[in-house]
C-alpha cells in the first residue's frame, strides 16, 4: 500500500499538505507519479526527482525537496515527503 504525506513548509510552518493513498504495492519507479498526484490538487509543480531523493526516502522514510529542485518557482522553503506506511 502507498501512503505518503506531502508537506509544504514555509518559515517552519506547514502551509499546505496532503496524503496520497493508493491501494497498490509501493514502487520506487512511480515515486514522481505519486508526487504529481498529490501536488496537482494543491496547484503546485512537481519537483525533479533525483537519485538521492529516492535513496533518502528508501533509507529514512523521508525526502526533502528544496526550491532548487523545482523547474518552476515555488512559494515555500521546502517540501517534506514522508512515508506513512512503514510496514
Amino acid at each position: 500500500m502507498v501512503k505518503i504525506w506531502i508537506k509544504l513548509i514555509k518559515e517552519d510552518k506547514i502551509v499546505k499538505d496532503i496524503v496520497v493513498e493508493k491501494d497498490e504495492p509501493f514502487d520506487y519507479a512511480s515515486f514522481a507519479d505519486y508526487l504529481t498526484e498529490g501536488l496537482f490538487p494543491l496547484d503546485e509543480p512537481t519537483p525533479v526527482v533525483l537519485k538521492n531523493h529516492i535513496f533518502d526516502f528508501a533509507k529514512f522514510n523521508v525526502a526533502r525537496f528544496r526550491p532548487s529542485d523545482f523547474v518552476e518557482s515555488v512559494d515555500f522553503d521546502y517540501m517534506w515527503v514522508e512515508n506513512l506506511d512503514r510496514d
